[in-house]
């Protein structure tokens, strides 16, 4: 594929206005979906593609060998297990405990995760979804520990990086990598398949520092439950399960959360968030202050490009 990255554009428009004062609005989305037309040699099937298109969200299983899935785990065994090494603000932990819930900046504080992020069965499908090259705007390990792993309340992600990182349009996509088989009794992620084609502007003011306590518990930048309800008896909801191994690709926009987990299994995924180099943030559209480094990389000085690399990964 070829890209042509144009120059970084300060000068917003908001295109898509949020944390109003008169109450939530909803707005149909101005941006494709999917950004590159589908031909033979892509990384994804027609199917695929269709799927991500017309749902928001695409899953595909069997994608790494199992002595690859091995040393994927066991890395992020020990990530948790022996946090040390990791700064303070690169890990948030449960709400009612210290263990560990989320490790950011996966990908500076792990060489065999690094790799992953640019392994073009993750890099190389969000390059296609998106049409353009990409860089890495988040990433992240997440944990569901069992018995105790808490819910996280539905939202769009494209709502907050644009309200609180400056992310202009649509053009961005999450890569879940399942380290743990997810089942629907586990806490998986769940979505509202189309969902994505609708912009939720929410009602409320970003609060100063709102990272500090949206990590743990999300309360602004959410839809109204009656928006929620309503969208899910007309859409219907989906539960991105599989087996260890198993991406979850979903478009910025779609509406998505999780349960607890109160099963004896635990949960947990490395999180990419891949945005197009078209689409490099700014200045926040609805809050005083850009999110820290570790939450969303500022692109300043630009970032660059990632190279999608091919092969076996390999400790070392």
């Amino acid at each position: 594929m070829n890209f042509t990255t144009p120059e970084r554009q300060f000068t917003q428009v908001d295109a898509y206005p949020t944390r109003l004062h008169d109450g939530e609005r909803l707005s149909e989305r101005l941006d494709p979906v999917l950004w590159s037309e589908w031909h033979e040699d892509a990384p994804i099937t027609r199917a695929e593609a269709d799927h991500y298109r017309d749902k928001g969200y695409l899953v595909r299983k069997d994608v790494f060998s199992p002595e690859e899935l091995k040393l994927l785990v066991e890395t992020s065994a020990h990530l948790r297990e022996d946090p040390s090494g990791i700064a303070r603000d690169d890990l948030i932990s449960e709400p009612e405990s210290d263990a560990v819930r989320t490790v950011f900046r996966l990908d500076a504080h792990s060489p065999l995760f690094d790799r992953l992020a640019r392994d073009s069965r993750v890099a190389g499908v969000a390059e296609f979804l998106l049409g353009d090259q990409v860089y890495l705007h988040q990433s992240r390990l997440n944990y569901k520990p069992g018995f105790t792993g808490k819910e996280f309340y539905w939202h769009s992600d494209f709502e907050t990086w644009h309200a609180e990182d400056g992310m202009p349009r649509m053009r961005a996509v999450s890569a879940s990598i399942l380290l743990t088989d997810n089942s629907a009794l586990n806490g998986p992620l769940m979505l509202v398949p189309g969902s994505h084609k609708t912009f939720i502007a929410c009602q409320g003011e970003t609060p100063e520092n709102n990272h500090e306590t949206s990590l743990k518990a999300q309360k602004i930048g959410v839809p109204q439950p009656e928006t929620i309800s309503r969208m899910a008896s007309e859409l219907g909801l989906d539960a991105a399960t599989g087996p260890a191994g198993t991406i979850v690709f979903f478009e910025c926009n779609t509406l998505h959360g999780s349960n607890g987990n109160i099963t004896p299994d635990p949960r947990s995924n490395a999180f990419f968030v891949y945005n197009a180099m078209s689409n490099l943030v700014g200045e926040p559209y609805a809050a005083d202050r850009k999110r820290p480094d570790f939450l969303a990389n500022q692109g300043r000085p630009v970032p660059d490009p990632i190279a999608p690399v091919t092969g076996e990964i390999r400790k070392g």
